[in-house]
């Protein structure tokens, strides 16, 4: 079993599901014989041809109603957006149209859509390539969301959403694409849509998170073990639907709680973390619950990114005062 990096993993998922189903096609911007601007599906083009690896106009609208037409047509369109911050123009398809099909025809047509966005910070991207809009994604009625933070669940989940027979959207943490590798089988395999990951066991404070926060996570609680603090790590893998049963059991046994995204904080996808936690293990709750987040100002030029993302010194310091209350 090959130890592959994220960027591999995606593309082998492509490869074998294009291979095994003729249905599935690949359309954005540069997919084709550039192989993406992360080289996600490179070689593709050249193995299929450009009717499944389509590279289209610079138009997010086009792209994601395109694909919609083809999905209710009966194919298995993924549909990339190049950056999260290019998505906005194709904001009325996603919520005027594909998370509404299935409702509007009394379940005649079904959408069974992927798209694709790599999103967040980290790499030094210029301005519009590192947002972090998933809040608004998941507010909107008719899709799942789902966010990989390993190698394995990034072909995993991708298997997952191509084979829903309802609109996916598949966030790629561009900061995770080549950060690190570990084994992933080739063929098929198997990540549910809905089940959260316990990344790290603890038994003093949860933390919450998904993407590429769970490795500034997993920072926090290894230097937090040397002072003998036990966290315990949900990794939320889909944000939607959201397993708000693995999140209350955690502080259930742990009693605090600390949220980590690297989205602004008003109105982010936290707020309703933490409300579940309220709804679901408030009378084991020790302390309040915190977060931990980016600012509520857009996203800063490259050179100041690192005082706009969370840090492992911010996540350290919250989750050592959930602990001092």
């Amino acid at each position: 079993m090959a130890e592959i990096n994220a960027v591999t993993a995606i593309n082998q998922a492509l490869l074998e599901m294009m291979q095994v189903d003729p249905r599935v096609v690949l359309l954005g911007e540069d997919v084709g014989p550039n192989g993406g601007v992360f080289r996600v599906s490179e070689g593709l083009w050249q193995q299929f041809g450009d009717q499944r690896v389509m590279d289209t106009p610079l138009a997010e609208s086009g792209i994601v109603g395109s694909a919609i037409g083809m999905a209710i047509g009966g194919l298995r369109p993924i549909a990339e957006i190049q950056f999260m911050g290019f998505l906005y123009p194709a904001l009325n398809q996603i919520f005027s149209h594909l998370g509404r099909v299935g409702q509007r025809s009394a379940g005649k047509f079904r959408v069974p859509l992927v798209v694709r966005i790599p999103y967040g910070g980290g790499i030094r991207a210029p301005e519009q390539h590192a947002d972090s809009a998933e809040a608004m994604l998941v507010h909107t009625p008719g899709l799942k969301v789902v966010v990989p933070s390993t190698p394995y669940d990034a072909k995993g989940l991708l298997y997952a959403a191509v084979e829903d027979p309802d609109p996916v959207i598949f966030l790629e943490p561009i900061k995770l694409y080549r950060l690190g590798r570990m084994e992933v089988p080739s063929g098929r395999v198997s990540v549910p849509i809905g089940p959260a990951r316990v990344a790290r066991g603890g038994r003093d404070v949860t933390v919450v998170t998904w993407g590429a926060m769970n490795h500034l996570a997993m920072e926090a609680a290894n230097e937090l073990a040397q002072s003998s603090i036990s966290v315990e790590i949900i990794d939320l893998r889909t944000l939607k639907p959201m397993d708000t049963k693995t999140i209350a059991e955690s502080v259930q046994k742990t009693g605090r709680a600390v949220v980590l995204h690297e989205a602004p904080r008003t109105a982010g996808l936290g707020g309703e973390v933490v409300a579940s936690i309220q709804d679901e293990a408030f009378w084991w709750l020790k302390t309040p619950v915190r977060r931990v987040t980016a600012y509520d100002v857009p996203y800063p030029p490259f050179a100041w990114e690192d005082w706009y993302m969370p840090t492992k010194e911010r996540l350290v310091r919250a989750i050592q005062q959930a602990l001092a209350d």
